[in-house]
């Protein structure tokens, strides 16, 4: 996925966008009103994975909503909850909390994310920032917005002038050198780094312009789906590090305004593997 989104701007995806936008401000409500009142949390697997009883509560609501409104979808969330799609439906890809590690510390760096996909490609998404109450959002050929207003990459035109973000996986633990050579590897080549916990931040403040670029290693379906579509929808451009259209599942990720794409892509390839 990269550049823009081509193709007709079929309305069915505007009203997914929209219904997207929905959920994720309902979810989001949840999320707001515990925020810095919740301490208890428990480990996933890894002591550096983190979920709340508000990540199931977010969860829960968005499952509930598409179940009302959209019962033959399918359903894939973090935290577990799972729908098969009835043939030929979307398919929902949920993160009902992103930032839990900041949720948990009273980080002011969370969202709700919703990406669809039908038919392999994503053709709609909402990204929802509850304690700054901005909704990033966007349908397939129907450009990105932020609550409304219309959206655009910056024209930032160089790496050595971009302010880029990025983010470290859930086994850094064990791969500390690899992780950290990437980061030394731009930050000499970049303006100035920003490691915020968020990718679906990262991401919608890529299509905002607040970032230039961003890139990441191996996350999630639930981490990549809203926020993909909206830089593209957005004229940005996104990529796995090789330069090729993005797959959920393997998790690679690199955004950008577009101008400097290329030049970050080289940056990262120089990394020894």
């Amino acid at each position: 996925m990269s550049g823009s989104t081509q193709g007709p701007a079929d309305p069915a995806f505007a009203a997914l966008r929209d219904a997207a936008c929905e959920a994720a401000r309902g979810a989001g409500a949840l999320v707001r009103d515990a925020f810095g009142k919740v301490r208890e949390y428990r480990s996933k697997g890894r002591s550096v994975d983190l979920v709340t009883e508000v990540d199931r509560a977010a969860e829960a609501c968005i499952a509930r909503f598409l179940e009302q409104r959209f019962p033959e979808h399918g359903l894939l969330a973090e935290e577990g909850t799972r729908r098969p799609a009835a043939a030929d439906q979307p398919l929902w890809i949920v993160d009902p909390l992103d930032g839990t590690t900041n949720f948990a510390h009273a980080l002011p760096v969370v969202a709700v994310s919703i990406g669809v996909v039908q038919h392999d490609r994503v053709v709609a998404g909402a990204i929802y920032d509850p304690l700054r109450d901005e909704l990033f959002a966007a349908g397939r050929g129907h450009g990105a917005q932020l609550n409304g207003a219309k959206l655009a990459v910056s024209a930032t035109p160089t790496l050595e002038r971009s302010l880029v973000a990025t983010g470290f996986p859930y086994d850094r633990r064990e791969r500390a050198a690899y992780y950290v050579a990437f980061w030394q590897a731009v930050m000499t080549r970049a303006q100035e780094l920003r490691r915020l916990g968020a990718a679906a931040i990262d991401l919608a403040w890529v299509a905002a312009g607040r970032f230039d670029a961003y890139w990441e290693l191996n996350l999630k379906p639930w981490d990549l789906a809203a926020g993909t579509l909206i830089v593209a929808e957005a004229g940005g451009r996104v990529s796995d590090h090789q330069g090729a259209a993005v797959d959920l599942g393997a998790g690679n990720i690199v955004a950008s305004n577009g101008h400097v794409h290329d030049e970050l892509l080289a940056v990262l390839r120089g990394v020894p593997q």
